[in-house]
């Protein structure tokens, strides 16, 4: 069984292994900045572009926060923000009004939790999969693992992998090419249901191996 990290809508490559593979989600962390935890990345019409959730950070003094303690700051409209920045990305893509009204509740009701929000997110993309979310999470933090495969890896946003991801048709592919590895949501848009069948295909060699 493999520990992952929650992170928002996840890549593809990170998505391969949650689907096709047997996860525990990492619970027990502390929260890290420069990683996925608040970020995904879609194209657009100005190429590969990045989603930011805002959180509330807490001050030095108060120590290292735990991941599952992060709070959203809600105070500013980043989820209108969001979904406008989807709609008006993939509005075009073959999928985007087949799955919008499983996404789009995602950015209707305020969460309180960065940690609670991510896993509804993946749970989301299940349920346009028809398939189940994975369930089991971390008891401890262990710095290494007894118990589960280390794949935390995949959380980290600077961590470079050496990946084959076979190019499939973008929105914007005519004008920036492809963009390899966004945002699962990049692919359900784009696939649809195709998007299971793709996820099997082998990415791989990481840098990190």
């Amino acid at each position: 069984m493999k520990l992952i990290h929650p992170s928002y809508f996840p890549n593809i490559f990170a998505f391969s292994y949650i689907l096709h593979e047997p996860v525990c989600w990492e619970v027990h962390d502390n929260y890290q900045k420069q990683t996925f935890r608040n970020r995904t990345y879609i194209s657009n019409d100005r190429g590969k572009h990045i989603l930011s959730i805002p959180i509330i950070h807490v001050g030095k003094e108060n120590g290292r926060q735990k991941y599952k303690d992060v709070l959203i700051d809600n105070s500013s409209p980043w989820q209108r923000q969001h979904w406008r920045t989807l709609q008006t990305a993939y509005r075009t893509s073959p999928f985007f009004e087949f799955y919008e009204d499983e996404i789009k509740p995602l950015y209707d009701k305020p969460y309180e939790k960065l940690l609670d929000y991510n896993l509804k997110t993946i749970e989301t993309i299940f349920e346009c999969l028809q398939m189940e979310m994975p369930k089991d999470t971390s008891t401890e933090f262990e710095i290494e693992p007894s118990e589960h495969e280390d794949f935390r890896f995949l959380i980290n946003a600077k961590l470079k992998h050496k990946l084959t991801i076979e190019p499939y048709t973008q929105v914007f592919g005519d004008r920036h090419g492809f963009i390899p590895n966004l945002s699962i949501l990049d692919l359900l848009f784009n696939l649809g249901p195709n998007t299971i069948e793709y996820l099997k295909k082998d990415f791989i060699s990481q840098d990190n191996a």
